[in-house]
C-alpha cells in the first residue's frame, strides 16, 4: 500500500511538471532583429503552455533546410520572393504563416557621403542571391543610376541591366559577407538584419533606403503539416501584439517597421 500511495504520488509530481513545461516550439531566426523579437515574447508563450527554443543562425539557407526536414518547427527571418525562389530551386513546400516586419533595404559606403559622389566605374556590391540581387538592383534603379531590361524584374542580377550609364562594376557576394567589405568597395546594398548587426543605422547611414511602403515583408515560416497547430497560432498571435508593435517602434527607430 505505501509503495502504491508514493509511485501514485510520484506520478501526479510527473504530470504537473510536464504540464507545465509546456509544448516546445523551436524556432531559427537571424541574430536582429528576429531573434531579438523572439525573445521578448518567450515569457508570454510560456504563460500560454509554449516554451519557445529560438536557434540564431548568420545565414538564409540552413534555417529552411532545418525546417523542411523537421529538425525545427518553423523560421522567421525571410521575404516571400526568397522563400519562392528557395522553394523552387530546393523543392521544399514552406509556407508563410504571417508577416511581422518590414526591413527596409539600403545601401552603404565608408568612402562617400552620398550617391551623387560615387564615380564613375564604382564598384558595388550586391547580395548574390536571386531576390535580395534584384531587389538592390530595382533600388539602384529607382535612385536613377542604372536602368533593367524589365524595370519590375525582382529576380534581376547585373546580367539584367540595359544602360549603366556610370560603368559601374558590381560584385555578388554572400549577404552576410557584404558589412565586413565596406572598406573594399564604394557602395554595399545590404539587408538591415545585416547592418544592424554591424552596428549601422539604416535611417542614419544609409545613402539610398527603401520607403516603408517596402513590399518586402519578413514572415514566420512553416511547413503545412504544422502551420496550423496550436503552438504555431500562438507564436504568430504573439508576434503581432500591440507590445511587439511597440517594442519595434521604439528599439530600432525605424530601421525595422511593423507590418501589422
Amino acid at each position: 500500500m505505501k509503495r502504491n500511495l508514493i509511485a501514485s504520488a510520484l506520478l501526479s509530481v510527473l504530470s504537473v511538471s510536464l504540464a507545465h513545461a509546456g509544448e516546445k516550439l523551436t524556432v531559427a531566426a537571424t541574430p536582429v532583429p528576429h531573434a531579438e523579437i523572439l525573445e521578448l515574447i518567450k515569457p508570454e508563450l510560456a504563460k500560454q503552455g509554449v516554451d519557445l527554443d529560438v536557434k540564431v543562425f548568420t545565414d538564409y539557407v540552413q534555417p529552411n533546410l532545418q525546417v523542411s526536414q523537421k529538425l525545427l518547427d518553423a523560421n522567421y527571418f525571410q521575404t516571400k520572393p526568397y522563400l519562392d525562389t528557395f522553394n523552387k530551386d530546393r523543392g521544399t513546400d514552406l509556407v508563410i504563416v504571417q508577416g511581422v516586419h518590414v526591413e527596409p533595404f539600403g545601401g552603404y559606403s565608408s568612402k562617400y557621403k552620398s550617391l551623387k559622389a560615387l564615380p564613375d566605374g564604382a564598384t558595388i556590391a550586391i547580395p548574390n542571391e536571386g531576390s535580395n540581387s534584384g531587389r538592390a538592383l530595382l533600388l539602384l534603379q529607382k535612385a536613377g543610376l542604372l536602368e533593367l531590361k524589365d524595370p519590375k524584374n525582382a529576380q534581376a542580377t547585373p546580367k539584367d541591366i540595359a544602360r549603366n550609364p556610370h560603368g559601374f562594376k558590381f560584385k555578388e557576394l554572400e549577404a552576410a559577407l557584404l558589412p565586413r567589405v565596406l572598406d573594399q568597395v564604394d557602395l554595399a546594398l545590404i539587408n538591415t538584419n545585416y547592418a544592424l548587426e554591424a552596428k549601422l543605422n539604416p535611417t542614419r547611414d544609409a545613402l539610398v533606403i527603401e520607403g516603408s511602403d517596402s513590399p518586402y515583408v519578413n514572415y514566420l515560416v512553416s511547413r503545412p503539416d504544422n502551420q496550423d497547430s496550436a503552438s504555431i497560432k500562438k507564436l504568430s498571435a504573439a508576434l503581432t501584439s500591440p507590445e511587439v508593435k511597440a517594442f519595434i517602434e521604439q528599439r530600432y527607430s525605424g530601421a525595422v517597421v511593423p507590418a501589422f
